[in-house]
C-alpha cells in the first residue's frame, strides 16, 4: 500500500543543499515552485522513498540550463547569437547610411589588402622554387671554392675528369651523380622546321632525379646515346599533333638524334624551366674533341647529385672534401703550380634561387633580400591600410560616442561594446577582401609583367582560403583593435552630461595615439619615396657608365652549327654589299658577356705568388671596328702582319695590373689549354683599349686579353648609322637565308643584351615605386581622416574665431600647422633608418652611387605638399562654414 502522500512535502535538506551549490540561490528561487510540484509527483507515483534520489535527478536536469545560461552570461566574452547578428545588422546599416565614409574606409582596406596579396604571392613563388622536383630537398650541384690572391672564389664550373674521379672514389652517399652542360641555345631541326631552343646535355639519370613528369615515354630515354627529350611545348611546335616519339630530330642541323620521350614544360619558379630539350651527354662528349681530350684544367661542366635519403648534405660534403687532393695531384703531374687550390662542396637546390651569390666564399645577400623587402613593404602598406580605418573610426568618435553611452547607461557591459566595434570591423574587413580579391585578380597580369614571374590565384587550394580566413581575422583585429577599446572606454556619464567628447578629449594625452598613427604613416611613405628614388638613381648611375665601346646598332648572330664556320669572309662581302651594314667581325663570346677566363699568365715584374684570372677573347681583325673601340695606345691587329697572331690587344685593366709604365711593345707569357701540349708561349702587347662593360654594370671590370687565334663563335655585325633598322634586318635575314639556309636567322642586339642586365634592379624600383604611390594615397586617406576629426572636433572653435574677425588664411594655417609638425617629425625618423637599410642595400654593388642629400630633401619636401594638399580640403571646409550653424547649440 503506497505512503499517503504529504499536504506540503519539502525535499530533504541534503538534497536542497546539492541544488544551492549547483546554482545560486536565486536561480532555486526561481524555479522553487516547479521543484515543489515535482516532489510532489514523485512522491505520489514512486512513494517518499525513491521520490528523493529521482527529485534530485529531475532538479538538476532543470538547473543545468539555467546554470550554465548563468555562468555563460557572467563570462565577460559572452555573445549571444541573436546578438552577434544584430551587430552585422547594425553595422551594415550604419555602413549603407555613410556611403561616403564606408568608401573611403573599404577602398583604403581593400587596396592594402589587394597589395599583401599580391607581396604574399610573389613570396610564396619565391620561397617554393624549384619544389616543382619531388626529391628537391636531396639534390645538390657540386660547387668548388679556389683561393686566388688571398680571395675567394666559388665557381660551379668543374673540370671535366672530375666526373670519373667523383664516381669512382666518393659515390657512397649519392643515389645519383649526373654530369652536365650549361644550359645553351641550340638549333633543332624536324623536317622543313627549324627552331631555336634552350637546352641541356645532360647524362641518363637526369629525368629520374628532377622527376620530370613524362606526358610521352620513360625516364630511361637518355639511356640511348643518340636519343632527345623534347618538353611538350617544343614537341608541339615541332611536330603538331602528331607523336613525336622515335622522329628523327637534328640539333644544330647536323647531329641526328631520335625523339624518346615528352616531359611536361616545366614552371617559371624551377631553376630549370628555360630547358626546352635535354639530349646525351655522352652524344655532347662524342661530337666534342674539346671534351673528349679530358683536361683538368678544362672547367666546363656541371655536376648534379641526389644523395641517399639516409644521410644530409654536411655528411656528403665531408665525404667528398677529400677529393681536393686528387685534383691538386692530378694538376701537379701536368706540370701546373696548384696555387688556386680548389675544395668541392655541395650546394643544395632549395639555396640555389636566394642564396647563389657568393662573395669571398660566403653567401651574399642576393635574391633573399628583396623577399624581405618585398614582405616588409607589404605589412606596411597592409598597416597603413589599417591606420586609416583606425583614423577614419576615430573622427567619427563623437556621433557613436553618444551611442555608446546610451548603451552602457541601459546596461550593456563594455564587452559587449567591444565585440559589437569588431563584428563592424569584420565586416568591412571581409566586404574590403572581396574588392581586394577583384583587385587582386584584375591587377595579376600586370603584376606578373612586372615582376616576371607567373603566379596564379589558387582558387582551389583549401589552404589558400584556410590563410584568407586568418588574414581577414588578423586584419580585422588589427584594424578594429584600437576603435574597440577607444570608444568603449568612455564614462556614460561624462558623454551624456554635457560637452559630449569635448569633456573628454581635453589635454594634449587625448590625442597622442592619432598623431602617433600618422607619424607611422608618412615614416614609412617618406621611407618608401626615399628608396624609389635612391633605387632609380642607382639604375641610371650604372647605366650613364661608359661602356667602351658603340653598342647602338650593333648586332650579335650566334653560331650555332659547323654550317656559318668557312664562310665569314663570304659572310662579311655580301652583308657590306647590301648598303646597310658597315663592318662584320667574329668573337669567341658576345660582347655583353665573357665566357672564358684562364690563368697561367705571367710577365717581367710580376709580384711573387700572383695568379689573376684574365678574360680571354678570341676576336677578328675587324672586331676593333665594328665594336667601336677606343684605343688609349698602340695598335689593333692588321691583316698583313702575321706575327699579330702572336699579340695581345689588353684593356685597361689588364694594363693597371701588369704594372709596365709602358705597356705597348711589351711581352706576356701564357701557359694554358689554349697552347699545343700546354706549352708557355711569348706574346707582344699590340694596344691598350678602354675598359668595357662585358658582364654586370655594377661590378669592377676584368683584365682581358684579345687575340687573334681560338675558334669563333659569335658573328658581329654593325648596321650603317641612319640606317633604318627594319629594314636592315630584312637585308641581313636575306643574305643569312641565302648562304646558310639549314640555320634560322637567330640575333640579338647589344644595347637589348646590355639593357636586359638592369632587369632585377628595374624590376625592384617599379615595385618600389608602385608600393609608395600606394602607401601616400592610403596615408592621404588615413590624414584625411584626421583632419576630419580635427575640424568636427573643433567646429566650435573655428566658428567664434570666424565671429571675432579670423580670415580663412589664419583658420587654415591654424588647422594645419599640427599636421605639418606630424610630417616633419615624421621626416626625422624616416631619414636616418632609410639611410641605413639603403646604404647597407648599395654595399653590394662594387660600382655604386652616393646617398645625396637631395634625394632625402625632395622626398621630405614632396611629403609636406601632398599633406597640405589634403589637409587643406578639410581645413578650407571648416575655416568656410557658417559660425551660426556651428554655434547655434550654445
Amino acid at each position: 500500500m503506497k505512503p499517503s502522500t504529504p499536504s506540503n512535502p519539502k525535499p530533504p535538506r541534503w538534497a536542497t543543499t546539492l541544488l544551492d551549490w549547483l546554482g545560486d540561490p536565486n536561480t532555486v528561487e526561481e524555479v522553487q515552485g516547479d521543484l515543489l510540484e515535482l516532489y510532489a509527483y514523485w512522491v505520489k507515483t514512486v512513494g517518499e522513498r525513491k521520490a528523493d534520489w529521482r527529485y534530485v535527478l529531475s532538479a538538476l536536469k532543470l538547473l543545468r540550463p539555467l546554470d550554465k545560461r548563468k555562468k555563460a552570461e557572467s563570462n565577460p566574452f559572452f555573445l549571444h547569437p541573436v546578438m552577434v547578428r544584430n551587430y552585422f545588422k547594425i553595422a551594415f546599416r550604419n555602413l549603407v547610411k555613410h556611403k561616403g565614409y564606408s568608401g573611403i574606409n573599404m577602398g583604403g582596406l581593400a587596396v592594402g589588402m589587394a597589395v599583401a596579396l599580391l607581396t604574399g604571392l610573389w613570396i610564396y613563388d619565391e620561397l617554393s622554387f624549384n619544389r616543382y622536383h619531388q626529391h628537391y630537398d636531396r639534390i645538390a650541384r657540386v660547387m668548388q671554392n679556389q683561393v686566388v690572391n688571398g680571395e675567394l672564389h666559388t665557381s660551379q664550373s668543374l673540370p671535366y675528369p672530375f666526373i670519373q674521379e667523383l664516381k669512382s672514389n666518393y659515390s657512397s652517399p649519392f643515389k645519383h651523380i649526373v654530369t652536365s652542360t650549361h644550359p645553351d641555345d641550340h638549333i633543332l631541326t624536324a623536317g622543313e622546321t627549324k627552331l631555336s631552343k634552350r637546352g641541356q646535355f645532360m647524362e641518363a639519370e637526369a629525368p629520374e632525379m628532377l622527376t620530370l613528369k613524362m606526358v610521352k615515354g620513360t625516364w630511361a630515354g637518355l639511356q640511348d646515346p643518340q636519343s632527345i627529350l623534347l618538353s611538350a611545348s617544343t614537341a608541339k611546335a615541332l611536330f603538331g599533333d602528331a607523336d613525336p616519339i622515335n622522329k628523327p630530330v637534328k640539333i644544330n642541323t647536323d647531329w641526328l638524334v631520335k625523339v624518346t620521350g615528352v616531359y611536361e614544360d616545366l614552371p617559371q619558379n624551377t631553376q630549370f624551366h628555360d630547358a626546352q630539350f635535354l639530349a646525351s651527354w655522352e652524344y655532347f662528349v662524342a661530337h666534342n674533341r674539346y671534351m673528349r681530350e679530358k683536361k683538368w684544367d678544362n672547367h666546363a661542366l656541371l655536376i648534379y647529385v641526389e644523395i641517399q635519403p639516409n644521410t644530409d648534405f654536411d655528411k656528403a660534403t665531408a665525404t667528398i672534401k677529400d677529393s681536393e687532393l686528387n685534383v691538386i695531384r692530378h694538376l701537379e703531374s701536368m706540370k701546373e703550380e696548384a696555387v688556386t687550390r680548389p675544395q668541392m662542396w655541395l650546394h643544395p637546390m632549395r639555396d640555389w634561387h636566394l642564396y647563389s651569390d657568393f662573395k669571398n666564399g660566403v653567401v651574399g645577400k642576393g635574391p633573399v633580400q628583396y623577399v624581405w623587402m618585398v614582405g616588409l613593404i607589404g605589412f606596411f602598406v597592409l598597416l597603413l591600410a589599417c591606420i586609416n580605418f583606425m583614423n577614419l573610426s576615430t573622427a567619427r568618435s563623437e556621433k557613436r560616442a553618444k551611442e555608446v553611452g546610451i548603451r552602457k547607461t541601459v546596461g550593456s557591459r563594455r564587452s559587449q561594446l567591444v565585440g559589437q566595434f569588431f563584428s563592424e570591423s569584420l565586416l568591412v574587413v571581409f566586404l574590403s577582401f572581396l574588392i581586394a580579391l577583384l583587385l587582386a585578380t584584375v591587377s595579376l597580369s600586370w603584376f606578373n609583367n612586372l615582376a616576371a614571374k607567373q603566379m596564379t590565384i589558387p582558387w582551389a587550394n583549401g589552404y589558400f582560403w584556410l590563410f584568407c580566413l586568418g588574414f581577414i581575422g588578423i586584419t580585422g583585429f588589427l584594424a578594429g583593435s584600437y576603435p574597440a577599446l577607444y570608444l568603449t572606454s568612455f564614462q556614460p556619464i561624462q558623454v551624456l552630461k554635457g560637452g559630449g567628447l569635448a569633456r573628454l578629449q581635453r589635454g594634449r594625452s587625448a590625442s597622442i595615439p592619432r598623431q602617433i598613427l600618422v607619424v607611422t604613416q608618412f615614416t614609412v611613405s617618406i621611407a618608401l619615396i626615399i628608396s624609389t628614388l635612391v633605387v632609380y638613381r642607382q639604375i641610371q648611375f650604372a647605366k650613364n657608365r661608359p661602356v667602351g665601346y658603340a653598342r647602338d646598332g650593333l648586332l650579335l648572330v650566334p653560331m650555332q652549327s659547323a654550317d656559318f664556320y668557312g664562310k665569314t669572309a663570304l659572310l662579311r662581302n655580301e652583308l657590306k654589299n647590301t648598303g646597310v651594314v658597315s663592318e662584320v667581325a667574329e668573337s669567341q663570346s658576345p660582347i655583353t658577356g665573357v665566357w672564358s677566363s684562364n690563368e697561367g699568365f705571367s710577365w717581367k715584374g710580376m709580384p711573387p705568388g700572383l695568379s689573376e684570372r684574365f678574360a680571354t677573347l678570341t676576336v677578328s681583325p675587324e672586331y676593333a671596328e665594328t665594336v667601336g673601340w677606343q684605343f688609349i695606345d698602340g695598335r689593333n691587329f692588321s691583316k698583313e702582319l702575321a706575327s699579330d697572331s702572336a699579340g695581345f690587344v689588353i684593356n685597361e685593366t689588364a694594363a693597371k695590373l701588369l704594372g709596365f709604365r709602358q705597356p705597348v711593345g711589351e711581352f706576356v707569357r701564357w701557359k694554358s689549354q689554349w697552347m699545343t701540349n700546354n706549352v708557355e708561349k711569348q706574346f707582344r702587347i699590340l694596344g691598350v683599349v678602354k675598359d668595357m662593360v662585358m658582364e654586370s654594370p655594377f661590378k669592377p671590370i676584368k683584365p682581358t686579353v684579345f687575340f687573334l687565334f681560338g675558334s669563333p663563335n659569335w658573328i658581329n655585325i654593325k648596321i650603317r648609322p641612319g640606317a633604318d633598322a627594319g629594314n636592315a634586318l630584312a637585308h641581313i635575314e636575306a643574305v643569312f637565308k641565302k648562304l646558310i639556309p639549314a640555320a634560322p636567322f637567330e640575333y640579338k642586339f647589344a644595347d637589348e643584351e646590355y639593357d636586359a642586365k638592369f632587369r632585377a634592379e628595374e624590376r625592384i624600383g617599379k615595385l618600389a615605386t608602385f608600393f609608395a604611390v600606394l602607401a601616400v594615397f592610403i596615408s592621404c586617406l588615413g590624414l584625411f581622416g584626421l583632419a576630419s576629426f580635427v575640424a568636427e572636433q573643433r567646429t566650435k572653435e573655428i566658428g567664434v574665431r570666424k565671429v571675432m574677425g579670423a580670415s580663412v588664411l589664419n583658420l587654415w594655417r591654424l588647422l594645419s600647422k599640427d599636421f605639418v609638425v606630424l610630417v616633419l617629425l615624421a621626416f626625422g625618423i624616416a631619414t636616418p633608418v632609410a639611410a641605413y637599410f639603403l646604404s647597407s642595400w648599395l654595399q653590394q654593388y662594387d660600382y655604386r652611387t652616393e646617398l645625396s642629400w637631395w634625394i632625402f630633401a625632395a622626398s621630405g619636401v614632396g611629403a609636406l605638399v601632398i599633406t597640405l594638399l589634403t589637409v587643406s580640403f578639410q581645413s578650407i571646409k571648416a575655416a568656410l562654414m557658417n559660425p551660426v550653424k556651428s554655434l547655434r547649440s550654445e
